[in-house]
């Protein structure tokens, strides 16, 4: 039985992201009093009172360099929420943001876009589809009302 991984931002990432983000800026952190922030590093919601930081990031770009790939006009980068320090990372049991529609969106290994699908529920049977296609080898979950990035999703 395959199993998908949801991916947050690594460790090694949010160091430099908190430094200079994929625009070039500096990290501004900022207490959230409200709380309900889509946190990418630990990929769960922040809870108020915490130190958390809006950076800009290029999730594809990121995964082409490191896989050799070019991206092409399907580089794109934007706003995500992580902590301003360093934080215990995602729990790795469950489905992160499930609770709304989401977006599945496919990529082939050349960093290309196969297509996406509106999921309700986000669970194996989602992953399991959009990975039916052997071409798949990378799968972003984004935001349906903003259309940002969450996470990654991988077989294993």
């Amino acid at each position: 039985m395959t199993t998908y991984t949801a991916r947050s931002i690594t460790p090694e990432v949010l160091k430099e992201l908190r430094s200079t983000d994929d625009s070039g800026r500096e990290m501004v952190p900022l207490t959230d009093d409200e709380g309900g922030a889509p946190l990418r590093c630990c990929l769960r919601r922040s809870t108020p009172g915490e130190r958390i930081a809006l950076v800009s990031y290029a999730p594809l770009r990121r995964w082409a360099a490191a896989t050799g790939v070019d991206p092409g006009a399907y580089d794109e980068q934007g706003p995500v929420f992580i902590h301003a320090e360093e934080c215990a990372g995602p729990d790795p049991d469950g489905h992160p943001f499930a609770g709304a529609h989401r977006t599945v969106r496919r990529y082939s290994a050349d960093g290309r876009i196969l297509g996406g699908e509106l999921v309700d529920t986000l669970d194996d049977r989602a992953f399991r589809n959009a990975f039916d296609d052997p071409s798949v080898v990378l799968v972003h979950v984004r935001a349906v009302e903003y259309g940002c990035f969450l996470y990654e999703v991988t077989r294993g």
